[in-house]
């Protein structure tokens, strides 16, 4: 044999393993080790919108958040509430 036409068979069954490769893979819809594009979440990538999401992402979360204080009366006033609420209880499961 020739070695022109070895290569002519070799490239021949190249061509026809990568046929056979290209339609598993429409089968399968996935090619290994290749991400698949549509499967992303979130904004697609290049978005026009860009500012937008900027925008509403300022709206949502506060400028600053400032903590809350209890006065000490308020606490007081909690923490009576709270001492009768659970000496009901406890004469509730007394009976």
């Amino acid at each position: 044999m020739d070695v022109r036409s070895i290569i002519a068979d070799i490239d021949a069954e190249i061509a026809k393993l990568q046929g056979v490769r290209a339609t598993l893979t429409g089968l399968s819809g996935t090619t290994p080790g290749v991400a698949k594009a549509t499967g992303r979440r979130g904004r697609p990538k290049g978005s026009k919108n860009v500012a937008k999401a900027a925008k509403a992402a300022k709206a949502v979360k506060p400028a600053k958040a400032t903590k809350r204080k209890l006065s000490p009366e308020g606490r007081k006033r909690i923490a009576e509430a709270m001492k009768r609420r659970w000496a009901e209880r406890r004469k509730e499961a007394a009976k």
